[in-house]
């Protein structure tokens, strides 16, 4: 495990309300060398440094791991509402201390219950293009992230609930300067998808004559600050039943591609407590979130595939490092192969118990030749007591979210991913937050060959999810807490991170900032302009497809080594780490 090279007390930022008039803030704390904040007895690391400033402001005043996440979470909706918010979902994993108790919390968008398997299809049975699905209201799922920060709140949280709004509603009245990834997003969104043909939506993020705000100008969001007092005041109730209920339901039934979502539907939404996933992975115990997310099983089923082969030694030189990763697109290519079949809501769907078997893993292992990347892998044959027949899905997701991770001065920790889908959700907003587009994550053709695909939608189902928010466990005691955006390639970007720092021994900065591998069973995409780029001659000539490119996450981890820990923010986003 990593050695800090400094431990020193971090002192907290003054409070929020100056927050936006100076440089993003920099922590008094010892750092290690690759530049990883160190701290002793709690830790926030998000994605813009309001949100990181917010959270560490409830821990500061005796707080919670679940005040500081409601906290975040209500600032992020703020100022990064192209990623996540009050109109999309999240999976949260909370380490219970006293309890020694790991909990998932599932609160991902649901489909209307008039919803069917052809929602996709246009009128000649055709599934329709991504882009056409997604404006308008019928891409939008019923919203989950309201009703999960009341629940996490009342089950964990130590402040009132009201004060861990407040630092969101002062700074959405009093204004925020938009930072070069807001304005850079806003810009694409408009040049790509018209931002402006929605009027409260247009209002917002544009200017009066229409052009796209600039990096520094300042920006207020009075009606997300209502929206967040109602919701100090009534707690989620009136996004499910009350007065935004109503103003939910007449954004996406009327205009754009109307949704048949109905009052019903908002009303019978409920955040759900499932079973953690779990993997022994050498030392150490893996755990994710399970269906209706893809991402625990789906790391789970890369690591167990990797625990065959001796990373750690391979990480020494740069000649085993390439055949680590050689390894590492066999084993992705396999896992994505048993996701597109086997993985969606199993509220709805019979699953194999056998993904992590490991003796399955094992022959899965078995068949990895590294010195061949060529091709996509076939699903596997996994124990099962209900082997129906399946068509495989491969729909993509796009990176519209954020993850947060949290530690306490009580043991209690967070590690959650939340989103509204693509970036900027469906282009609907109402009381100041984006509506999500959640429900292009489902399959957009339900069968081929007359079997059915997993992930077809179905009323009241939960799309499958990506999204791999992490907590690793060491003799039954967290050491790790980690995930990040990227849509589906979120799952290779947090499972080559647990691979860089468990088997590798990488400062969590270090490894946070290293270049990007990633396969979903067809090409292997490389960071562009990282070391990772220089794999490119090795990994084609075993036969893999090369594409360089832009791989943009926003990883955020927390380390906790001995007495130390130890937050790390991808450099490629915006994000900070705060603690003390």
């Amino acid at each position: 495990m990593i050695r800090p090279l400094v431990l020193a007390a971090a002192v907290l930022l003054a409070g929020v309300a100056a927050a936006q008039e100076r440089p993003a803030p920099e922590p008094a704390t010892g750092r290690t060398e690759a530049g990883a904040v160190l701290a002793e007895r709690e830790m926030v690391v998000a994605a813009h440094p309001l949100a990181a400033e917010a959270g560490a402001a409830m821990l500061a005043a005796g707080g919670s791991a679940a005040d500081a996440a409601v906290a975040v979470q209500a600032m992020l909706a703020l100022v990064e509402p192209q990623s996540s918010g009050l109109g999309g979902g999240a999976f949260l994993l909370y380490w219970d201390a006293s309890a020694r108790e790991l909990q998932t919390w599932d609160a991902r968008e649901t489909a209307p219950a008039a919803a069917t398997p052809d929602y996709w299809l246009d009128d000649e049975g055709e599934p329709l293009g991504f882009w056409e699905a997604v404006i308008g209201g019928r891409s939008v799922g019923v919203p989950g992230t309201p009703a999960l920060l009341e629940a996490i709140h009342a089950a964990h949280g130590r402040l009132p609930f009201a004060d861990a709004l407040a630092p969101a509603a002062a700074a959405a009245e009093r204004g925020f300067r938009v930072t070069p990834r807001l304005a850079a997003s806003t810009a694409w969104a408009e040049a790509a998808r018209d931002l402006a043909r929605f009027p409260e939506t247009r209002a917002h993020f544009l200017r009066p004559d229409g052009t796209v705000r600039q990096v520094d100008e300042m920006l207020t969001n009075p009606a997300l600050a209502r929206t967040l007092r109602l919701m100090a005041a009534h707690g989620a109730r009136p996004f499910y039943e009350g007065a935004i209920a109503g103003d939910i339901l007449a954004k996406v039934r009327t205009g754009t591609n109307p949704s048949p979502m109905t009052a019903a539907d908002l009303a019978g939404y409920a955040v759900k407590r499932r079973p953690p996933v779990c993997l022994p992975y050498r030392a150490y115990e893996v755990c994710g979130m399970g269906p209706p997310s893809s991402g625990g099983l789906t790391v789970g089923q890369i690591l167990g595939m990797l625990s065959a082969f001796d990373l750690p030694a391979l990480g020494a030189t740069p000649e085993g490092r390439e055949e680590a990763m050689a390894l590492f697109v066999a084993a992705s290519k396999r896992a994505f192969a048993d996701r597109g079949l086997y993985m969606a809501d199993s509220d709805f769907v019979a699953m194999p118990e056998g993904l992590l078997d490991p003796a399955y893993l094992a022959a899965r292992a078995a068949e990895i030749d590294p010195s061949d990347l060529s091709g996509e892998a076939e699903p596997g044959e996994p124990p099962w007591d209900d082997a129906a027949r399946r068509a495989p899905d491969t729909q993509p997701e796009r990176a519209g979210t954020s993850h947060f991770v949290v530690v306490d001065r009580h043991g209690d920790m967070v590690s959650a991913t939340s989103s509204i889908e693509t970036g900027f959700g469906s282009g609907l907003m109402t009381n100041g937050f984006l509506l999500n587009n959640e429900l292009t994550d489902f399959a957009f053709v339900p069968e081929k060959d007359g079997a059915p695909v997993a992930n077809r939608v179905e009323g009241g189902k939960r799309p499958r999810s990506s999204m791999s928010p992490t907590i690793v466990l060491k003799d039954g005691a967290p050491v790790l807490l980690i995930g990040s955006p990227g849509g589906s390639r979120i799952i290779p970007y947090v499972a080559a991170n647990l691979i860089r720092i468990l088997d590798w021994g990488m400062d969590p900065q270090a490894a946070l900032a290293a270049g990007h591998v990633a396969n979903r069973n067809g090409a292997t995409d490389l960071e562009a302009g990282t070391e990772a780029e220089a794999l490119a001659p090795g990994l084609a000539a075993r036969g893999a497809e090369i594409r360089v490119r832009d791989l943009n996450s926003g990883l955020h981890a927390i380390l906790i080594d001995g007495g130390a820990l130890i937050g790390a923010a991808d450099p490629r986003r915006e994000g900070l780490a705060l603690g003390r």
